[in-house]
């Protein structure tokens, strides 16, 4: 079969790498119809070459139609229409049981200290074979597989898989209160569901931070009140001003690692990139490689008593953090994966409900073949064509 596959830093191939076959009786392998591109795939592209082997298939955002199950899965059959999780998780072990998926303990990376497998993402989550192919081989199937019904396009139930899990449990960590203030950074794909969904639960004001004018423009139309930082001089003073002198009650960063405006910590990845694996990995692991200029810009923004909610992904250990601030402040932080089987029964309705309140149909700003994948990697991380959020489809339109 065709695969996307990892072969360096800024080259990803497709390659014909074998089929997918049942290799446990908990396993599933279905036929991707689409998968998306996600921004923490950019991570891979850029700088976590350490914790890959060329020839990884990538992605971790698929769907498709199930093709064959093991003698364990009972939930799914042949024929049904279903999404993945990104998490790889049982089901049945304390932290599932406690709906933290994301801290399975049957497909914890104790090799790394790391939580949960994920489809598609290094040796620190597993190095699981991803769904940007045109089959998958499912773990842990008889939990994970979401059973959606026929009817829609794929762009409505493909972020089931991860976007807006991530971006509901970004906003239920954000605890904004009713009729409440929060600021989005960043918005992609996570960030616009983000306020999206705060929105749809009752926030007052979204303000939408970002720097790329079509993001600005399509979070304006989804209700956020834009923020271009190329326009604003003082954030913090700006967004006071909108708030009672006091700042947003709530912050999501929904940015991490990509983050703008750190060059030490951009030189560091770099750097890091060109070391040799046994090398660089220590540097990822240990060293502060993270650009937390979106973080530090929470911190003050965020008014006394509010909330941070991180959704963005941070990869090193040493950078320092405003705790003096942040202590002072009296702030509430809270992060991780996204737990995607804790929030289905929520956004599940609706999407199969009437309409379309979080305008899932138009997030996709590029539907393509499995064979422009390398492209795309390449378009998106430069930002360019208007490329906010891209779904291959490897056996054509889904």
């Amino acid at each position: 079969m065709k695969a996307l596959t990892w072969h360096g830093k800024r080259d990803v191939r497709i390659d014909e790498v074998p089929d997918p076959t049942i290799e446990h009786p908990t396993d599933a392998i279905i036929k991707v119809t689409s998968s998306g591109i996600c921004g923490s795939d950019l991570h891979l592209y850029e700088v976590l070459g350490p914790f890959l082997d060329a020839g990884d298939v990538l992605g971790h955002e698929p769907m498709g139609i199930v093709e064959e199950v093991g003698s364990e899965v009972t939930h799914i059959k042949k024929g049904d229409r279903v999404v993945i999780p990104f998490n790889v998780s049982c089901g049945h072990c304390f932290m599932c049981e406690h709906d933290l998926q994301s801290q399975c303990e049957t497909t914890q990376v104790r090799e790394y200290g790391s939580g949960a497998s994920l489809l598609g993402y290094t040796k620190l989550y597993g190095q699981v074979p991803g769904g940007q192919a045109e089959y998958l081989r499912v773990p842990q199937a008889h939990y994970g597989p979401i059973k959606v019904p026929e009817g829609p396009k794929d762009d409505r139930f493909v972020y089931l898989s991860d976007v807006l899990p991530t971006a509901w449990q970004a906003v239920q960590y954000a605890d904004i209160p009713k009729g409440g203030t929060v600021a989005v950074f960043g918005l992609g794909p996570i960030g616009l569901m983000s306020a999206q969904i705060a929105l749809h639960l009752g926030a007052s004001t979204v303000f939408g931070i970002d720097l790329v004018p079509e993001r600005l423009r399509e979070g304006e139309r989804r209700g956020a009140f834009p923020v271009d930082m190329n326009q604003v001089e003082d954030l913090t003073a700006y967004l006071q001003e909108h708030t009672n002198g006091r700042g947003p009650d709530s912050v999501i960063d929904a940015v991490g690692m990509e983050a703008h405006g750190a060059p030490v910590g951009k030189f560091a990845q770099t750097i890091a990139g060109f070391l040799p694996d046994a090398l660089a990995r220590p540097v990822f692991e240990t060293a502060g490689v993270d650009r937390l200029s979106v973080l530090h810009a929470a911190g003050d923004v965020v008014r006394r008593g509010g909330t941070i909610s991180l959704s963005g992904v941070y990869g090193g250990m040493a950078d320092p953090m405003p705790m003096l601030q942040l202590f002072d402040k009296q702030v509430t932080m809270r992060m991780g994966q996204a737990n995607v089987k804790r929030w289905i029964g929520d956004i599940l309705p609706l999407l199969t409900g009437e309409g379309d309140p979080l305008d899932v149909d138009r997030l996709a700003t590029h539907h393509l073949s499995l064979d422009d994948g390398p492209q795309a990697y390449e378009t998106f991380q430069k930002k360019q064509d208007g490329m906010i959020k891209t779904v291959l489809q490897p056996h054509g339109a889904a």
